[in-house]
């Protein structure tokens, strides 16, 4: 028997290679070639387009209707989702294994089954080992279908036959098609089944919720094409070793990027927080120096998050560590500490963390970071109920942050009463009980919280 050819696929864009090599040749990305057996081609193509083929149209003329949602029952998960589940959409699950994928899909289908017709496949469990952990959460399963199989041939014959208003596959990588040689996992099954699932999806009207791993780099492991096929793709977020869990999408054809769900892991599964401000705020019993509260904004929410900095004298080179922020922007926020407000710590080691793991990417954490920095070098606590957000340039301007008003207002609503702001982010109505103070530079931001010392 002759020897199955093997070819090399990049994750990242699907060029192949004869040959294993460093850097792909199509998207000169690093460490991306993987091992495949090369297909065979056939003579008769198995795609198809996702619409029917139709005369061209004016699009002023095509009717432009919203899509209808399909609440989960889970509040915190359909604002992730951007008010819950469309009809004929594809979601993709990200996240590491252990963190609540399978546990939270299993709680959402278990709702949806009151009023809908649902459809759970399982690869990668056992019918036992799902009625077990159901039954370990309390759930309602009577109306909720369970199919243990991995071949995509049977899954989408199965599909079409129930019809189910939501289908989960679990997990898209254990997935195999006929059509290909190639083991289950690989780029090709992958990608191959991923498609053929979502011109089903389309085509008949499904929702269909596939659950993919991640590497250990935090990326989907498969090809990354993946996450431009589906509609959505939503990730998993947080320690394994903590109760709470963060689910964050990253992408939403029907709804608001970067909206964010917070969970927390019960004995009876994952439980919606609705005020996820108080898990990322520490409780001092007193005020401490290297504190500050920033108002930070996930998606449409705004959040209160405590950034925390540690100064100390560095023997030898200095450390530069972050937690939950960039560390290339640490070193320029810095930099700009020095020049315009002078406070040195070239000798000095320097430590921010976001407290509850969560991430921030959004600049309007610069001001509460040189803060909370300067605050730490004096060990002098900042004014106790002060929020502060702002983005901080180059040149020392404080640049304004995008819906400044709505923070403002989530602070007051949990009980701060005085804000440092930049100036553009000034509100025209005073808001009840809250002290507003507006600057324009950092040295102007540094002297007003001497002033309130």
């Amino acid at each position: 028997m002759a020897k199955a050819k093997s070819i090399y696929s990049c994750t990242e864009c699907g060029a192949t290679s004869p040959k294993w090599q460093g850097q792909c040749p199509g998207c000169n990305a690093w460490n991306t070639l993987v091992e495949t057996v090369a297909e065979k081609a056939t003579p008769n193509s198995r795609f198809e387009s996702l619409a029917p083929a139709a005369k061209l149209q004016n699009l002023s003329e095509i009717e432009a209707r919203e899509s209808e949602r399909i609440p989960t029952g889970i509040g915190e998960f359909d604002r992730a989702l951007g008010g819950g589940l469309v009809a004929g959409g594809v979601v993709l699950i990200g996240g590491d294994p252990g963190i609540g994928k399978s546990t939270l899909l299993l709680q959402a289908l278990s709702h949806l089954s009151v009023g809908h017709k649902v459809l759970y496949v399982s690869g990668e469990e056992s019918g036992e080992q799902v009625a077990l952990r159901a039954r370990r959460l309390g759930l309602d399963t009577r109306g909720l279908q369970l199919m243990a199989e991995i071949n995509l041939e049977r899954i989408l014959s199965t599909l079409q036959a129930e019809m189910p208003t939501v289908a989960v596959i679990d997990s898209i990588q254990t997935l195999w098609s006929d059509q290909l040689s190639s083991a289950p996992g690989s780029v090709a099954q992958v990608r191959e089944c991923a498609a053929q699932l979502t011109r089903l999806a389309k085509q008949v009207g499904i929702t269909v919720i596939l659950v993919g791993h991640v590497t250990k780099e935090g990326a989907l492991a498969g090809p990354r094409v993946l996450e431009h096929i589906v509609d959505t793709v939503l990730y998993f977020e947080g320690d394994t070793h903590s109760s709470f869990r963060l689910v964050r999408a990253f992408k939403n054809r029907f709804g608001a990027v970067n909206e964010l769900g917070v969970f927390a892991m019960t004995e009876t599964g994952l439980k919606g927080v609705s005020n996820p401000s108080a898990l990322f705020l520490s409780q001092h019993g007193q005020d401490v120096p290297g504190s500050c509260v920033m108002v930070t904004q996930e998606g449409t929410r705004p959040l209160l998050v405590e950034i925390q900095a540690l100064v100390d004298t560095a023997h030898g080179n200095p450390r530069r560590l972050t937690v939950g922020l960039e560390a290339q922007r640490l070193a320029m926020l810095l930099a700009v500490l020095h020049r315009h407000a002078g406070i040195v710590c070239f000798d000095q080691d320097v430590f921010v963390n976001a407290v509850g793991g969560v991430k921030i990417t959004e600049p309007a954490a610069d001001l509460a970071v040189l803060l909370s920095i300067s605050s730490s070098l004096k060990n002098k606590p900042l004014p106790s109920k002060l929020i502060v957000f702002g983005e901080v340039g180059l040149a020392g301007e404080i640049r304004p942050a995008p819906r400044g008003q709505e923070r403002l207002k989530e602070a007051a609503k949990l009980g701060f009463t005085r804000a440092l702001i930049p100036e553009a982010n000034r509100p025209k109505q005073a808001i009840p009980g809250m002290e507003v103070i507006a600057v324009r530079r950092v040295e102007e931001a540094v002297a007003r919280i001497r002033e309130m010392e």
